[in-house]
């Protein structure tokens, strides 16, 4: 659901007939295969801002939170406790990316999870924004972020962090420290 995401991508689904209904339809297919093809899994959705092209072809921004809205309350129809949102786009760093509020908005109704961006060990990326050279301060940082709870009080059911950060020695703390944040909500 990242997708399209540049201007000239929608510009392209735009020009292929996407409009919100159609984008819409096609998620319910996909979410209907998927519940009739694995009845007993999860299915996750990596959600992004949705399509912005109106129903007139127009290239609106507004119009993809509408659609990815859409999208999500017909998967938590189709699937019930079976849906998964998540988001893969949790960083230490300033500017996150506004859909990984939305996951965590969803707290507490749904599975929710964050992604890390990306390794803080390797500091490959913003991931260290805020704690430069120093990983472990950058996951501590990016945990943090990524387990504020939401208005209901709830907070995501995972974080997903990357390999080289769960293997290091320097972040053992910080990951038994992450752990623990889970502990506190049984």
């Amino acid at each position: 659901m990242t997708l399209p995401s540049k201007p000239e991508e929608i510009g392209i689904w735009r020009n292929d007939g996407y409009t919100p209904i159609k984008y819409i339809a096609a998620w319910q297919k996909t979410f209907q295969v998927y519940a009739a093809d694995f009845p007993n899994q999860y299915v996750s959705l990596s959600v992004g801002a949705g399509l912005n092209v109106s129903d007139r072809g127009k290239i609106t921004p507004r119009e993809g939170a509408h659609t990815r809205d859409e999208v999500i309350d017909q998967a938590i129809g189709l699937l019930g406790g079976r849906f998964v949102l998540q988001n893969s786009d949790l960083h230490a760093g300033p500017n996150q990316h506004p859909v990984t509020g939305v996951v965590m908005s969803y707290s507490g109704r749904v599975i929710t999870g964050l992604e890390m961006r990306c390794g803080a060990e390797r500091g490959t990326c913003s991931l260290a924004l805020g704690a430069e050279g120093d990983p472990p301060l950058a996951l501590r940082k990016s945990i943090d972020r990524g387990m504020v709870p939401n208005s209901a009080g709830q907070h995501v059911n995972f974080l997903e962090i990357h390999q080289p950060d769960v293997l290091a020695d320097e972040m053992q703390p910080v990951l038994r420290y992450g752990a623990s944040l889970f502990a506190q909500k049984k």
